[in-house]
């Protein structure tokens, strides 16, 4: 059916709602890929073997990552006209017994993580309560969803529809609200209007640099030229970040509609999705999303039944770290290899084929549908003076709770780390936090209480970045977090220019010989100053950028780096060059199980008595430690 007015989208909706709300219960089943690694596809087979062994009407669907990763697989019991419960970590084996307690009209007791009493649909600003004011009788310790530490503080404006939806279906899109500002920009506003809205919102590129989305936008709609592109940049390759994957996974309409909104106000007919080939999920769910729109009428010629014409075609990467920068995307575009190239021109003059060109990520796009239909000034309500909106984070690390993390921001680090991320695993000390990915800085506890927005962030020496956040603890070695982030960068760097080439490539073999305990006095200056001139000399973000763990590990933690150079060692105690194993004679028993586990017989003794580490034959692996009951192995 081609949607040509507003009366038929929102019969459309009215479809989606019954499908989202239908009037029999409803069981759905986290499947984005976290979901799925956890075991998800074999909840879900279960699920649907045992409805059909038991003949229930019941409606069974997948949906996308709510965002609490850690938590999956994740399964929701919405209850006609009730409520939605929704149950954590669960196993095919409790799958099985959550559809007998609903044929015995019972709620089943394990594992409930929350309930969810209302949806904030993002519908014209306002909100849609169950239809049922009076909701089951719960155990009384069942949180709600807003009292759950790890959502009660978040703002979901791009994760809106992550885990409420079932993506692979366009109706369900529509009826929170999709395509309904699209509606609006081509039958209500100019692209003017449009642009000014965007820009008085202020949203900024949500992909590192924090450009006003706005002014980008209107750049490429004041540059010269009959045939303009939109591309999204989906090519997310910061280790730990899943952020791009998880909406697109949960939600690609969102990317859609905000990049057709976008060509509209910029003028622009073509778009492209450059996503990683890594993401086959992803990739999956936006062909069907792209078709649906097109069968609709959403996405092609005439939309809605204007003048307006946009097409959107995917781009698969090959996972190259360095097809994030703009100039280097669109060369992978156009089939060339993906090198930078030196700006002006600017995309916007002169971009894919020599055309002006508009490159925002997947976050930003997210934000766009509703930043119109609910308006720049409620937009701009949330964050800071200087940035507006909220962000989506991956929060990963050495925090108790991981997952996809939408905050305002300003909101502080101590705030998303110790209440939204439930304070540090294994009760450990918190140590740094890195923001911004490989190219980030890593921020000591000491500025805990810094707001989170690109400039605090960039004052401390890291960036916003894409969105990636990886936490440490007492347990990480600082030097060797600064070898990890610039041997990926070294490996990930295009070559084309020798300051990044060469020099990422000097600052991986003086931080090698630092771990291996063959530092010496001045290699800690000697790292600065060549972090500096890569710094000032290379030719793109990736070289610019990726000394940032370098000098910030330098700033905030340069007692490590004297301890591996001066003292031989590493007071983490990860670095093998630098650590001994040897067994506490008062408190070894002899049990032997040191012994027998070590993978090179490198413990000797017999049972019953005090056992001995021969330091020559041990390769430094940690199992002896690990598997001491008795906490006789000590490292040194």
């Amino acid at each position: 059916m081609k949607i040509t007015g507003l009366s038929q989208l929102e019969k459309i909706k009215e479809q989606g709602l019954a499908q989202t709300y239908p009037e029999k219960i409803k069981i759905m089943v986290g499947m984005a890929t976290c979901g799925i690694s956890a075991g998800a596809d074999k909840v879900y087979q279960a699920l649907k073997n045992k409805i059909q062994e038991l003949g229930l009407d019941v409606a069974l669907e997948i949906t996308g990552c709510i965002g609490f990763c850690q938590r999956e697989p994740l399964v929701d019991v919405v209850y006609p006209k009730k409520v939605r419960v929704s149950y954590e970590a669960m196993t095919p084996e409790k799958a099985e017994k959550l559809v007998e307690a609903i044929q015995a009209g019972e709620f089943y007791p394990e594992n409930i993580l929350c309930r969810i009493d209302q949806e904030d649909f993002l519908i014209e600003g306002k909100t849609r309560p169950y239809a049922n004011p009076h909701p089951p009788v719960l155990p009384e310790e069942v949180p709600r969803y807003e009292q759950v530490p790890f959502f009660k503080n978040q703002v979901k404006i791009a994760l809106r529809n992550c885990g409420f939806i079932q993506p692979e279906r366009i109706e369900e899109y529509i009826a929170r609200g999709g395509y309904r500002a699209l509606y609006q920009v081509l039958t209500e506003m100019s692209p003017e209007q449009v642009i000014k809205e965007v820009t008085d919102s202020g949203l900024r590129g949500r992909g590192g640099a924090g450009f006003p989305t706005g002014v980008k936008w209107e750049f490429c709609r004041n540059a010269p030229g009959d045939l303009k592109y939109v591309i999204c940049n989906a090519d997310e390759g910061d280790p730990g970040a899943f952020m791009d994957r998880g909406i697109l996974e949960g939600d690609p309409h969102t990317v859609l509609e905000g990049m057709a909104i976008g060509a509209y106000a910029m003028g622009a007919s073509e778009g492209y999705i450059y996503c990683r080939a890594e993401y086959p999920l992803a990739i999956h769910r936006l062909k069907i999303a792209i078709d649906q729109a097109e069968k609709m009428g959403l996405l092609g010629d005439n939309i809605f039944g204007t003048n307006f014409s946009f097409r959107i075609e995917i781009r698969e990467g090959a996972g190259a770290f360095v097809c994030g920068e703009e100039t280097a995307l669109i060369a992978s575009i156009e089939g060339k290899v993906g090198e930078p190239r030196p700006r002006p021109p600017y995309p916007a003059q002169s971009g894919l084929w020599g055309r002006p060109t508009t490159i925002n990520n997947v976050k930003t796009w997210s934000h766009v549908a509703p930043i119109i239909t609910r308006g720049a000034k409620w937009y701009a309500g949330y964050g800071t003076k200087t940035a507006k909106g909220t962000t989506v984070f991956a929060l990963v690390g050495k925090v108790n709770n991981t997952g996809l993390v939408e905050i305002p921001l300003g909101m502080t680090l101590r705030e998303m780390i110790f209440d939204i991320g439930g304070g540090i695993a294994g009760n450990q000390q918190f140590k740094a936090v890195q923001t911004g990915g490989p190219s980030g800085g890593c921020i000591p506890e000491q500025f805990l209480d810094t707001p989170v927005d690109y400039e605090f962030l960039g004052a401390l020496g890291s960036i916003m970045g894409s969105g990636g956040m990886i936490v440490m603890d007492e347990r990480d070695c600082m030097v060797n977090v600064a070898k990890y982030f610039i041997d990926f960068t070294k490996d990930e760097s295009c070559g084309k220019c020798t300051p990044c080439r060469e020099g990422t490539l000097r600052l991986m073999e003086m931080l090698e010989a630092i771990t291996e305990g063959q530092g010496e006095e001045g290699d800690i200056d000697r790292l600065k100053d060549l972090s500096e001139m890569i710094i000032d000399s290379s030719l793109c973000g990736l070289g610019s950028t990726a000394p940032n763990p370098v000098l910030t590990t330098i700033k905030y933690f340069r007692e490590e780096y004297e301890a591996h150079i001066r003292a031989q060692k590493c007071p983490a105690k990860v670095c093998k060059a630098l650590i001994t194993f040897r067994v506490d004679e008062e408190a070894c028993n002899g049990c032997g199980v040191c012994r027998r586990k070590c993978p090179v017989e490198a413990v000797e003794g017999a049972k019953k008595e005090v056992h001995r580490i021969l330091q020559e034959k041990c390769i430094k692996c940690g199992v002896c430690w690990d598997s001491c009951k008795f906490a006789a192995v000590i490292v040194e």
